[in-house]
Parts: C-alpha cells; structure tokens; sequence
C-alpha cells in the first residue's frame, strides 16, 4: 500500500504530510487550516534529502534567507556553484512555482523571524560564552518557535483522518525510542486514561511483537524526529504489512518511516548546538500529539468525561486510603 504525497510542502496547510488515496473516507466536513508555514520551515524539513546542488541552495536561504532573497537567480546560482536551472529544481522541490516566489517567501520569512528575535541575539545558537540569562531566552525562542511552526504547517485534513482512525481503532501500539519514547509514553496515558486500549512500545524487539499481532482495525503510531530510526521504522512496517493503519510522526517528510506511513503529521524543530532531539523536536511533537489526542477526547466527549472523573476517582481514593 503506498502513500501519495497530500501537499508535498507547498502552500496552505500542507506541511509535506502524506495520505493514502483511497482509503478510510473521513467524516468531516470542511475544515479550515491554519497559516501557512514559511518557506524556511518548508526547506528545514527537506534539507536533508535534496541532491547535493540542490542542497548549497538550501543551506544558502537558511543562512541568509534576506541577503538570498536581494539576488538575482543567475547571482545565486554562482554563489552556490550552480546552475540556474538546479535552483529553478530547488524552488519546485519546495513547492514553489519559481524563483520570484521563492525570493517572495524569504524576504517574508525573514522578517517574520527578525521581528520574534528582537532581543539581541537571541535567534541564534548557543555558544560557550552565553550567559545564563542568554540560554534561557535562546531556549524559549527555539521551544516557542518549534510549536508556533509545528503548528502553522500542520495539515488538518490529515490531522482529522489520524483522529478518524484512532477513534474507530480496536487497538493503538505506539512506537518510540530514546526521546521519542517519551513522546510515545505521553500519547500512550493520554489515550489511557480516557478508555482508549492503547500501549507505548519503547522496546526494539517488543515494539515487533507488538505490531506482528495488530490487524486491520488496529492503529500503529511511529514517532521518530529524524524518520529513520531504525526500530521504529522496521516496527511500523511490520504493522503496516499486517494491514493497521499506519501513523508517522516525523520532523521529516521525505525520510523513510514515511514510506511505511498511511498518515504523515509533520512537526517543524529546528537542530540546535545540544541536538534538538532532546530539547525543541520535543517540544514540537508532543503539541502534535496533544492536538492528536485532544481531537480524539473531543470526539466522544461524555465518555471521555466519565473516564476522566473514573480515573480521578480512582486516584484520589488510592491516596486516601
């Protein structure tokens, strides 16, 4: 079963998330997406898989996306030593139609990102001579940009259908290792608590057993910030063969936990000196998941409230005794 791109990163909503084509119809009725993400964020998450050529255009809008956005397209295509057609590839690769609009998105993007980094500096990574004060603020920037562009380039057309599937799903087997466990663990209470049956596999080989047993009507949910950590991308294609309904959470939109994905939800973290996995990567994907999980309760909102007051119940009488 393959997945066909719902968006590929270009305007509206899209965020580079996937979906397959007919399967599962969802039963909403229209829904209206959020901001579009800047073309930065479009370009951040695709970096990683551009052809080399490609990918000196990339890092160039990145590094200096005003001073980019002031070239011509013969000016940047020497500077990056390339050609103008390998930039015109680069343009189309994150969902613009040419070079006006790209040099459009960057002049936007970084005055967007000029006005959110006011304070001095605080945009920029952090170096061994930074102050206390100054990693604290350069940390709420990152973590504050994380969710502010996770959520901007969301795709709620496939946020919905996720919803549809965990809702209508027998059984949810999330899957996460090292900091993604945590994200897992987290989904995993959520829906918990609220009567959903549903389990957190941080385990290589257990995340295996877990998804050689699911089945059509089942979900399995893969929570990776690069897409290509390798047990939870060889476990949510195990669970993907044996037909569940695949999700991918992902900072990436082209790695290769998205071949294995019927649902792609991107997040929008940035790498920081520390490795943002730890610390922004995060922070974006547990707002993914709150949305997930959010969504879900929403959907049956008497049950959820009796299993909230049951589990509440349940705790507070434990500590009394």
């Amino acid at each position: 079963m393959g997945a066909a791109s719902g968006g590929g990163g270009g305007g509206g909503g899209g965020g580079g998330a996937k979906v397959v084509v007919g399967t599962a119809a969802s039963s909403t009725t229209l829904i209206e997406t959020g901001p579009p993400p800047t073309v930065l964020v479009r370009i951040r998450a695709l970096l990683p898989t551009l052809p080399p050529s490609e990918r000196r255009v990339a890092e160039a809008a990145i590094a200096d996306p005003s001073g980019v956005a002031a070239k011509t397209i013969s000016e940047l295509a020497a500077d990056c030593d390339t050609s103008e057609t390998t930039v015109i590839r680069f343009c189309r690769a994150v969902g613009l139609k040419g070079y006006p609009e790209l040099r459009i998105g960057l002049a936007a993007a970084a005055g967007i990102e000029d006005a959110a980094a006011s304070a001095p500096a605080v945009g920029r990574d952090i170096g061994p001579r930074d102050s206390l004060a100054d990693v604290v603020a350069k940390l709420g920037y990152a973590d504050a940009r994380a969710v502010e562009d996770t959520v901007a380039q969301l795709d709620l057309t496939l946020l919905e259908r996720a919803v549809d599937a965990v809702v209508s799903a027998g059984a949810v087997d999330i899957y996460g290792i090292g900091a993604s466990a945590l994200i897992a663990a987290d989904l995993h209470q959520k829906l918990h608590r609220i009567g959903h049956r549903a389990a957190a596999w941080p385990d290589a080989e257990n995340a295996l057993t877990s998804a050689a047993l699911l089945g059509r009507g089942d979900v399995a949910i893969g929570i990776s910030h690069t897409g290509a950590t390798p047990a939870t991308v060889t476990a949510l294609a195990e669970a993907h063969d044996n037909g569940a309904r695949t999700i991918a959470i992902t900072n990436f939109p082209r790695s290769p936990i998205t071949d294995v994905a019927d649902l792609v939800l991107t997040t929008a973290a940035r790498e920081t000196t520390f490795r943002s996995g730890a610390m922004s990567s995060r922070i974006a994907a547990l707002t993914v998941v709150d949305c997930l999980f959010v969504a879900v309760a929403q959907r049956n909102f008497s049950r959820t409230t009796r299993a909230v007051e049951r589990t509440r119940s349940a705790v507070q009488g434990a500590r009394g005794r």
